[in-house]
């Protein structure tokens, strides 16, 4: 039996893979985090054989959690499952510690096969991801131009090209008003971007964004 936590800021999306994993007989979840923190307490208190984790939550999140996490569990299993397909964003969670990426629009038996490879020691990168990466590699596809930002500041600058302000978006990532704008101020300048428009404008532009 596989003890999986889970830990992804959406309710639904937890709830949705609790009923996919109780249809497996050898799948168990045993916790589940919707923050950084709460995932800390959780692995405290917890045995898991694999955590399945989502990259963009409130508070600590990205790679920066999952370097946080392997230095405390270096022997745990992490299997990201995130909407974020730019190759930097996999290439950093792999070099982070991460064991295997997965992107949430895949089919759930491509999810129950990653996870039972994970959890036996193996590793997975989504086929698309990795032809992706392969290509990008040899110059054949370029990067786009917000692959030069880090994890927080492409949260950031989604956010802001949904219309969010910064004081709602310090609210919802569980983070200072001050931090937010400095994510900003650095997303806007390695864009090269003079206003908030110029994030919706971009935005609009790209189809994987």
């Amino acid at each position: 039996m596989i003890q999986l936590m889970i830990a992804d800021d959406h309710a639904i999306m937890r709830e949705g893979l609790k009923q996919l994993f109780a249809l497996a007989d050898d799948l168990h979840v045993v916790a589940e985090a919707e923050n950084g923190v709460l995932l800390l307490e959780q692995l405290r208190h917890e045995r898991i054989d694999l955590l399945l984790l989502d990259m963009s939550m409130p508070g600590i999140s990205g790679d920066d959690l999952i370097a946080r996490i392997r230095a405390h569990y270096p022997q745990l299993p992490i299997l990201v499952l995130s909407m974020h397909n730019e190759v930097q964003i996999v290439q950093r969670a792999l070099k982070s510690g991460a064991s295997g990426y997965l992107t949430k629009d895949r089919d759930p038996e491509t999810l129950l096969a990653a996870i039972r490879r994970v959890a036996d020691g193996g590793r997975y990168i989504d086929a698309a991801l990795a032809e992706r990466m392969a290509f990008v590699a040899m110059g054949v596809e370029p990067c786009s131009p917000h692959d030069v930002l880090t994890d927080r500041e492409l949260q950031v600058m989604r956010l802001l090209a949904r219309g969010l302000s910064v004081s709602r978006i310090a609210t919802e990532l569980i983070i200072s008003h001050k931090t937010v704008s400095t994510h900003k101020a650095r997303l806007m300048e390695k864009m090269g971007f003079l206003s908030t428009a110029d994030i919706v404008r971009y935005a609009m532009t790209q189809q994987r964004f």
